[in-house]
């Protein structure tokens, strides 16, 4: 099981590679997709389906519109995978 800190850790690099942002930028756990990242609608919608692949979860449709930070992608990526492990 991946500690929060590892799928955060791990969520920033995909979002640096995908998004093209500079290195020097700091992304944080409160670094918006929209306001902080500059990342427009389906540019998130791609961002779930590779969340989708690299962790092998599926993001409920109804908890997208949830996931607006980078925090909130990880804590509910630690979730998925919780529930997978339990079930």
């Amino acid at each position: 099981m991946m500690t929060k800190e590892q799928i955060r850790d791990k969520l920033i690099l995909m979002i640096r590679a995908k998004w093209n942002i500079d290195p020097a930028k700091e992304i944080s756990e409160q670094s918006s997709f929209t306001k902080d990242l500059g990342a427009d609608s389906l540019e998130q919608a791609e961002l779930l389906m590779d969340i989708e692949d690299e962790f092998g979860v599926s993001v409920p449709t109804e908890a997208e519109s949830e996931i607006k930070t980078v925090g909130d992608a990880a804590a509910k990526i630690e979730a998925l995978l919780k529930d997978e492990e339990t079930a």
